[in-house]
């Protein structure tokens, strides 16, 4: 699948082992907040790489993007 370019385009990434669209040009920190994720409460794996919170805002994100996303639950005994 090619990217579309310009405004109002999206792009079809794989999150979590589905296919799905979002807005081009976000990078991973939007990318996470359009799916509803809550971003201190989660760690991506982008591409195969464990990524840093500290590089979510620079990372692009393209078509091509494999991303896992893991919630962190909080709990105790």
């Amino acid at each position: 699948m090619s990217d579309q370019q310009g405004p109002g385009a999206n792009l079809t990434i794989q999150l979590n082992g589905d296919a799905r669209s979002c807005p081009a040009g976000l990078p991973l920190l939007e990318v996470l907040r359009h799916f509803g994720y809550e971003p201190r409460l989660v760690v991506v794996e982008f591409n195969g790489d464990i990524l840093p919170r500290t590089a979510w805002a620079d990372q692009a994100v393209g078509g091509d993007a494999v991303l896992e996303v893991v919630t962190i639950v909080g709990g105790g005994s």
